[in-house]
């Protein structure tokens, strides 16, 4: 009698696939209802796996959004550089600001994942997470264009990344349309932009005032 090879159902996975797949399915989730909406038995069931699949993959739920969540820096920090790359007009801040803003409203689950969970703040120094942190503000820094001296750049780094913040989480709740100055969001992003740098430009012609009088 001739032996048959089983063939694998087209909705399980195969080591290595697992992972990757509940990643995505996760992301997913979260473009609906952010982090709240990851469940990994509601994941399991979609992927059409076992309940204890997952844990193969990760210890629990933290687990998994911690990983969701550093796959979501990744494409973020893709998607930003991209922006930046692209021949324009405008600087590299500005693209980045505004690229930063379109993501933020575009894919507001995901951003809230990113930015409006404590998974961020969880994350391990030396993390998956930590590190996919790291480059995308390492991103705003490039975009200021401007050399290193001291801390300057990173300080000003922070303050248009909380402006951003600001704004998209304003905006996704409705409460910051730019009506009242008769401004658009991205008009009144690009203000941030030109006095991010602006500011940038002082700080550092002192600083190097300073260093030069002291020398």
């Amino acid at each position: 009698m001739r032996s048959q090879l089983a063939r694998k159902p087209e909705n399980t996975y195969h080591h290595g696939d697992l992972r990757d797949a509940l990643i995505k399915a996760a992301l997913r989730e979260a473009e609906q209802g952010g982090a709240e909406a990851i469940s990994i038995k509601a994941l399991a069931k979609q992927l059409g796996v076992s309940q204890p699949a997952p844990y193969r993959h990760f210890a629990d739920r933290e687990a998994l959004l911690t990983a969701a969540t550093a796959e979501a820096f990744r494409q973020f920090s893709a998607m930003l550089r991209d922006a930046m790359m692209k021949p324009s007009k405008q600087s590299k801040l500005s693209r980045l600001a505004q690229a930063t803003l379109d993501f933020g409203l575009r894919r507001n689950g995901v951003y809230r994942l990113m930015f409006a969970s404590r998974t961020v703040s969880c994350a391990a120094k030396g993390s998956e997470l930590h590190e996919a942190t790291r480059e995308t503000f390492a991103l705003v820094i490039e975009a200021l264009e401007a050399p290193a001296v001291g801390y300057l750049r990173e300080r000003q780094a922070l303050k248009i990344w909380a402006a951003l913040h600001g704004v998209v989480m304003l905006a996704e709740q409705g409460l910051f349309t730019g009506e009242a100055a008769h401004a658009t969001r991205e008009e009144l992003v690009e203000d941030f932009v030109n006095e991010t740098k602006a500011a940038l430009a002082v700080a550092i012609k002192d600083a190097q005032r300073r260093k030069k009088a002291g020398a």
